[in-house]
């Protein structure tokens, strides 16, 4: 819901489905129907399917598909505004089968998973422009060395903080875990205000802030193959550390338990809070007219143990649906989405981190969103989330392991032991 709402605005965090592609092929299992439309080169209409454009900009990019692609029309179909339902309504389709949905703009996260169901085809690499990406993107849309998606928008985690405060105490916003803490703590009550709030409510924000915790301190909690569990570490104890420690302390507030995106974003916009971290579209929302903090606050990458941390990659990737109608329509739909000017204006109209590395030097656009530079460097040292073909089933873990260490019912050495237990009975089913 709000999960889906913010990254819909931030990063469309949500699918959109658009068509076929030319040059993969479909799996064994797909049916003689997807052979013949793949072997026929099928060109054609083409349906792009979304969890919720909120910001209105992609119909008019469509349009301007359409007027140059009669033949090969595409229509915008808006699925419900939470994740959990458009995961679950593009599953029913794709494991049915289906054509109903041709190419998905799949939250990133998702990318293994549906790549081992078979529900998506993988690319030709060279039939896009993966160098002029920022890298990390990239790595959100491969699977077991092959790529099966495009990036299409980007996003990382920032740390917004009252500027006109801390310039007040002459202190600089925080680097370190210790410096956040210690503002949070001393700074805040001085002006009524709470210290610190992610998400915490149990949910997948929940999963990306302890998932930044843990690589902020240098560990992982699963290993690159997305098959063996790495969370058993000093280095994921002391992540765990820093966000329990937090709320027993009261610089996290517990009101941040209850906390998704769109309740941080207030608590901070309303004055309520000195250090918020979420994604880039809080910065649209919280200097515009009206705000409360409008002209007050500044953004820098999120902090780590020793010096600044590590965001989760949000965003979304556009993949291909391995019952894809059209596929020679379908890659240059997605050529077209990534492309230069287009991306452009996902950043100009939609408000989106792109994924092209040019633009976050382009001055223009840095004097009109001036958080770029910040964002590309949070975005450069970023890390995904767990590539697991069971992501949902790990996510579901680690939330519900957070919220009895966030509670203060179990000690952040009792959760990493038992999120080693659960994600190892998660990994070894199949």
């Amino acid at each position: 819901m709000r999960w889906m709402r913010a990254a819909g605005r931030a990063l469309l965090v949500a699918a959109v489905v658009l068509a076929g592609h030319a040059g993969f092929g479909v799996r064994a299992d797909s049916g003689a129907a997807d052979s013949e439309a793949v072997a026929s080169g099928a060109r054609g209409p083409m349906t792009l399917v979304t969890a919720g454009d909120l910001t209105g900009y992609l119909s008019p990019l469509l349009d301007d598909w359409n007027r140059g692609h009669p033949g090969e029309r595409v229509t915008l179909v808006e699925l419900p505004d939470s994740a959990d339902e458009t995961r679950a309504q593009m599953i029913s389709e794709l494991r049915s089968g289906s054509h109903r949905f041709d190419v998905l703009n799949i939250d990133v996260a998702w990318t293994s998973e549906f790549a081992a169901a078979g529900w998506i085809s993988p690319l030709e690499r060279r039939r896009f422009p993966l160098d002029a990406f920022l890298p990390p993107v990239v790595d959100t849309a491969t699977f077991d060395g092959r790529l099966y998606a495009v990036p299409y928008v980007t996003n990382a985690g920032l740390l917004y903080y009252r500027k006109d405060i801390l310039d007040r105490e002459g202190e600089a916003p925080p680097r370190t875990w210790a410096e956040l803490a210690r503002q949070a703590r001393t700074i805040a009550p001085k002006y009524g205000m709470d210290g610190y709030a992610g998400q915490f409510l149990p949910y997948e924000g929940l999963t990306v802030n302890v998932t930044e915790a843990v690589h902020s301190a240098g560990g992982s909690i699963l290993r690159d193959d997305g098959a063996h569990v790495a969370v058993d570490s000093d280095a994921a104890r002391a992540g765990l550390h820093f966000l329990a420690d937090g709320v027993r302390d009261g610089w996290i507030p517990r009101a941040a338990l209850g906390y998704k995106e769109e309740e941080s974003r207030r608590a901070f916009q309303e004055g309520r809070l000195l250090f918020l971290r979420n994604w880039p579209y809080v910065y649209a929302d919280a200097g515009a007219e009206g705000s409360e903090v409008a002209g007050k606050f500044g953004a820098v990458p999120l902090p780590g143990p020793d010096g600044p941390g590590a965001s989760v990659l949000g965003g979304s990737n556009l993949a291909v649906s391995s019952h894809a109608r059209h596929p020679a329509s379908a890659a240059d739909l997605i050529a077209y989405l990534t492309s230069e000017p287009v991306q452009r204006q996902v950043l100009t109209r939609g408000s989106l981190p792109p994924v092209r590395a040019a633009l976050y030097e382009d001055p223009e656009l840095i004097r009109a969103h001036p958080y770029l530079p910040t964002l590309r460097q949070s975005v450069l040292s970023a890390v995904p989330r767990p590539k697991s073909p069971r992501y949902d089933q790990v996510s579901l873990a680690v939330q519900a392991v957070a919220q009895d260490l966030l509670a203060g019912r179990q000690t952040p050495e009792q959760a990493v032991a038992r999120l080693t237990r659960e994600l190892g009975a998660i990994s070894r089913k199949g």
